[in-house]
């Protein structure tokens, strides 16, 4: 009888190990995609509509594990990961685990190295949408780890998100891009927020500022490129728009927030961030002079 890690490499069966929401997701993409899709989850009955969608329950972890030439992990930290993979004994040697559990850069690695002790190749995956958006062109992967799991399941990880990309050979490296986009989105978002109760403080209807100001806020994102030169050669003199022309700006939103009830914490960090820069005789470089700040040595 042909095993399912036998099948056709083309479209190789897949096990999903954990089946909460974007586990779910993921084992659903599978399924659609033609592959033969075995599942487990602690909670067996989690599994059941998937079933009925044609997916292989498994009873143990080692028979996930032992069902299919690609096993995929989605739990909850990687401390339950290493666990539940550990479970399948010997049963791991010779397969590709693909990791997609949240988790630090160094807990990715230390399952990495552990995996890669049992025989098994490894690919660590940072997923860049919820789980409605598995399966979309558009949505991001990054992938860190083994070049030949990345390639040779590239097909099924596609199915995953249309914008997959091996971003490094290290396997913690994934876990630092997704922190890096957060990092940026949440202190973009609190900005945004924050401009948007000094506006509605004025009875300004906040969509109208973005059609008026569309253009200003999306050069924002268009600063990105120069700032990120800066950082990575380390040189930060400007010409214009250095650190001491910023200076007054934000003293006038922090005076301005003071006036109308609007936090100033928020403004306030930054312009305690430019007066000990400028302190430190930085008045002409540019704004990327704050990432000494954030470096901490």
């Amino acid at each position: 009888m042909t095993t399912a890690s036998e099948r056709n490499d083309a479209q190789p069966a897949v096990t999903v190990i954990g089946l909460g929401e974007m586990g779910f997701a993921l084992a659903g993409a599978f399924l659609e995609g033609g592959h033969p899709t075995t599942v487990w989850n602690r909670t067996a009955e989690r599994a059941d509509p998937l079933v009925a969608r044609g997916a292989e329950r498994a009873a143990t972890v080692r028979d996930a594990v032992a069902a299919s030439p690609l096993v995929v992990v989605s739990v909850k930290g990687n401390a339950t990961a290493r666990a539940l993979l550990e479970s399948s004994g010997d049963a791991l040697s010779g397969r590709s685990v693909l990791n997609l559990t949240d988790g630090t850069s160094a807990e990715s690695r230390a399952v990495a190295e552990w995996v890669g002790d049992q025989g098994a190749q490894y690919l660590h995956g940072q997923i860049m949408t919820i789980a409605p958006g598995i399966g979309g062109a558009e949505t991001v992967v990054f992938y860190g780890g083994s070049d030949a799991v990345f390639h040779r399941f590239q097909p099924a990880l596609r199915l995953i998100g249309g914008r997959a990309t091996l971003v490094s050979a290290d396997a913690g490296v994934p876990a630092l891009y997704g922190m890096a986009v957060h990092g940026t989105m949440w202190g973009a978002l609190n900005g945004f927020l924050h401009a948007a109760a000094l506006l509605s403080s004025e009875g300004i209807e906040v969509k109208r500022f973005l059609d008026d100001a569309g253009p200003s806020v999306a050069a924002l994102l268009g600063s990105f490129p120069m700032m990120a030169d800066e950082v990575d050669r380390g040189e930060y003199a400007s010409q214009y728009g250095a650190l001491q022309h910023h200076r007054p700006s934000v003293e006038d939103l922090v005076r301005e927030s003071e006036a109308r009830n609007i936090d100033v914490d928020f403004p306030g960090y930054t312009l305690g961030l430019v007066n000990k820069a400028l302190e430190n005789g930085h008045a002409d470089d540019s704004y990327s002079r704050l990432i000494e700040h954030f470096r901490k040595r």
